[in-house]
């Protein structure tokens, strides 16, 4: 595949973006409207007042991250700035979309209400179905200690086994299921979600464009157009929380364009933060959330117990929760900044 000029390629990609934001933008008050008059809300935990907010705001993430898809693809078939693999980009878009629409249903029947945890978890396995059937082909992954995988393996009873089928029926489902679990673990504050999810994007676009992998980044900045929309409604005072729908699919999205982009190690190095979440929440076997407890001075203290990163931060000084998810997002830019770091002087 020829590589694409670099102005239009960055135009395709500015297309993507603004196609998704506006549409994103120009939703968001629509549903957050007929939601509250259906009583579709939740309450935030992290306010005194435990005021209800409007829930599922990711469908509408959903819509302007199609819309930022459906964009490349117009430019791509009509326009000609571009050359994609149109295979390798819709089965993406196809896992992702179908991760945000069991998130959903997630969101309606809720875990605490028919789904169990373990359900919940492997929700996103199924999703990655269509990437998984276009069997993308990636270089061999180096262990440590271990050397290079093999291209091949021989089994026993059965014959030879390339890596190639290994990678999509094992590595593939692993991932998106890992990635979409990951970002829904770190939630529960006003734009904590998104902004992470933005910040990582972000970072997954600029690496995937200078290493020409024109897939990757168009994934990745029509969820980044949608997210940063998205955070005008939910910022501190959030008038509108994501659900499942919208953290299952930010994970899904880092999941498959890392793996469009052949970023896998990037991609788990990017999502540093989330690793440590998931040690301080296996202590409490997964059953303990992120909240903080609100004061009349709007600082949130940290429970007795420390389940997650929100709660580390919270110890560390008296924060409104504006300032504990000001803290994370910047310590996310730092590890961002690392990895682009590593990645631009092809350090690893």
């Amino acid at each position: 595949m020829s590589m694409p000029s670099a102005p239009l390629a960055i135009a395709t990609l500015l297309l993507c973006f603004f196609s998704a934001f506006l549409v994103t933008n120009y939703f968001l008050p629509f549903l957050i409207s007929r939601m509250r008059k259906r009583g579709i809300v939740g309450i935030d935990m992290n306010k005194l007042s435990k005021p209800k907010v409007v829930e599922m705001g990711g469908i509408c993430v959903w819509l302007g991250f199609s819309t930022g898809i459906l964009a490349s693809i117009f430019v791509f078939s009509y326009l000609k700035w571009i050359e994609i693999s149109l295979t390798f980009l819709l089965a993406g878009f196809g896992t992702i979309a179908m991760v945000g629409f069991l998130g959903v249903i997630a969101d309606l029947v809720g875990w605490k209400n028919g789904i169990r945890q373990w359900q919940h978890a492997l929700i996103p396995v199924f999703a990655a179905l269509p990437l998984m059937a276009v069997k993308i082909s990636n270089p061999p992954i180096l262990l440590p200690f271990v050397g290079f995988v093999p291209a091949e393996y021989f089994i026993p009873f059965v014959g030879v086994v390339s890596f190639g089928l290994v990678y999509s029926l094992i590595f593939v489902p692993v991932g998106v299921t890992g990635a979409s679990n990951a970002t829904n673990m770190l939630a529960g504050l006003n734009g904590l979600e998104a902004g992470l999810g933005a910040i990582i994007s972000a970072t997954m676009m600029a690496i995937a464009l200078s290493q020409g992998k024109i897939e990757a980044a168009i994934v990745s900045i029509a969820m980044l157009g949608a997210l940063v929309a998205f955070l005008r409604f939910n910022w501190f005072p959030a008038k509108v929380f994501g659900g499942d729908s919208l953290t299952l699919m930010i994970g899904a999205s880092i999941a498959t364009a890392a793996i469009l982009g052949d970023m896998e190690k990037i991609g788990v190095l990017l999502m540093a933060i989330y690793f440590v979440e998931l040690v301080l929440k296996i202590r409490f076997n997964m059953q303990r959330e992120g909240f903080g407890i609100p004061t009349k001075s709007g600082v949130l203290k940290a429970p007795n117990y420390t389940s997650s990163v929100t709660h580390v931060i919270m110890r560390m000084g008296r924060f409104t929760e504006k300032q504990v998810v000001a803290r994370i997002l910047l310590l996310q830019v730092a590890v961002s900044l690392l990895v682009f770091s590593l990645s631009y002087f092809k350090l690893f």
